[in-house]
């Protein structure tokens, strides 16, 4: 079995890698049953694929950037901003079956035309189950908490997906909160970093440093060094795989 789903993953990285050139090559990741497929596509875009079904985070930048990487079942969005609600990039894509799972300050400016199949609308802390993978709404915001900072706490969600066993945390637009350095048995996450809207490298290193990913990609980066980053983490702890992909390229 382990062939098997070891040769289906590299049959998707390289259906991937071969229709769209602009995008990373996807990673792969073993989950207890099958395979995660990874596939960074812009800034705080990516999409996760697993059991043929594929997730879409914050699908920004045009729908051309998603090509070859499979029509979306769930579309997860985080904030209101637009590059992470991109409403053009949502009306060109193909989303017939994808159900939405969203905070109220999206639901309340999503047109409604959009959610043929399922709008789902989650506060900080909710959870609900979508087919295999169990979604937890993460409280993200800037530091210190003030009423008109760009990302005030309760308006936009971060996400934990629990996908074949594996624990994902996607950390939206936030600082290194105490929600996230909270955070526990995670084994995959995508931590953004990009002044002045989130947080700074070193910002970033000591968020990772407390909750202890196994693995860490670095996201939502523009601007910010993340060879850097990966020192701040990895001088710390050798055992983090941080793992450093282009988001940028040909973009």
């Amino acid at each position: 079995m382990k062939k098997i789903t070891g040769f289906i993953g590299l049959f998707f990285i390289l259906a991937f890698g071969h229709v769209n050139g602009q995008l990373p090559q996807p990673d792969v990741m073993q989950v207890q049953d099958s395979t995660l497929i990874i596939q960074p596509v812009k800034h705080a875009s990516l999409v996760l694929s697993y059991h043929q079904k594929n997730i879409y985070i914050d699908p920004s930048g045009g729908a051309d950037l998603f090509k070859g990487t499979g029509t979306p079942n769930i579309i997860l969005i985080t904030d209101i901003h637009g590059d992470h609600m991109d409403i053009e990039t949502l009306k060109a894509l193909k989303t017939t079956n994808a159900v939405y799972v969203v905070p109220k300050a999206v639901a309340d400016l999503l047109p409604k035309d959009l959610y043929k199949q399922e709008l789902i609308v989650l506060n900080n802390s909710d959870k609900v189950k979508v087919g295999e993978i169990e979604i937890t709404a993460v409280p993200m915001y800037n530091l210190p908490e003030q009423a008109d900072s760009r990302h005030p706490k309760g308006r936009g969600n971060g996400y934990i997906l629990t996908i074949g066993g594996k624990r994902v945390y996607i950390s939206g637009d936030t600082e290194d909160t105490p929600e996230m350095r909270n955070l526990q048995n995670i084994d995959l996450a995508f931590v953004c970093m990009n002044l002045p809207y989130t947080m700074d490298i070193k910002q970033a290193a000591d968020g990772v440093l407390a909750f202890k990913p196994a693995i860490v990609y670095p996201y939502h980066y523009r601007g910010q060094d993340t060879n850097q980053f990966k020192n701040f983490v990895n001088v710390v702890n050798p055992a983090i795989d941080v793992r450093l992909r282009d988001w940028y390229a040909g973009k």
